[in-house]
């Protein structure tokens, strides 16, 4: 495994665990639109991606990141690498302000931005990769994991609970990120799996709709 994947995976995890117990840094530094507007500190943008809600979604994140890190490290070098990641935390983030201008109490943490923009790129160079997860004795196809990741994101974005505080808006443009960065550096490679990307990719359709045309965020 790469040392860069290393690093990014301990120094989240690291961060993360120390932010569970100290609550003003978690404040200080998780992403919300009103201290990024009103105050400027857009260091909440990129601080967000380091902070998690609790073990299981550090865990979820950090495997997801696991598993498809090196097939984008393989594809792009660790520096592409370090630009899909933090290059996708922050449109991701981005994009949530721009959704949640209106919102100044809207509050999230999480690298789902970074992640998803991972998985999209890595799926777009090796759609059917067989992923396996927790107990389930049989690989899941790479494009199927990611369906399903990104349908989950849509379902809790669009139904928020309270005090959920996962940044899932960030997922679309953390995808959208990953996704460009593979087709622009291998156009080739990611448009012959492009039936793949546009299964993967039905959720975010969705989202896109219920966002932009019916109006049901922001």
């Amino acid at each position: 495994m790469s040392l860069i994947l290393i690093i990014v995976i301990a120094v989240t995890a690291i961060i993360s665990f120390i932010a569970f117990s100290n609550q003003p840094l978690f404040e200080k530094y998780k992403f919300n639109v009103g201290a990024i507007n009103n105050n400027k500190e857009y260091i909440r943008l990129l601080s967000a991606g380091f902070l998690h809600a609790d073990m299981m979604h550090l865990l979820f994140n950090m495997m997801t990141l696991y598993f498809f890190g090196p097939i984008v490290i393989q594809a792009f070098g660790a520096v592409g690498f370090i630009i899909v990641y933090f290059g996708s935390i922050l449109l991701g983030n981005i994009f949530s302000l721009y959704l949640y201008k209106s919102q100044p109490w809207y509050s999230a943490i999480g690298a789902s931005g970074g992640v998803s923009g991972i998985l999209f790129a890595s799926i777009a160079m090796i759609p059917d990769l067989g992923i396996y997860f927790f107990f389930i004795p049989i690989p899941i196809p790479g494009y199927i994991f990611g369906f399903l990741y990104f349908a989950y994101s849509v379902y809790m974005m669009l139904n928020p609970k309270p005090h959920d505080n996962i940044g899932h808006a960030a997922h679309l443009g953390g995808a959208a990120f990953g996704l460009v960065f593979a087709i622009a550096l291998q156009p080739e490679v990611a448009m012959s799996n492009a039936l793949y990307l546009g299964i993967m990719a039905l959720p975010l359709l969705y989202m896109s709709y219920m966002v932009f045309v019916k109006k049901k965020i922001g």
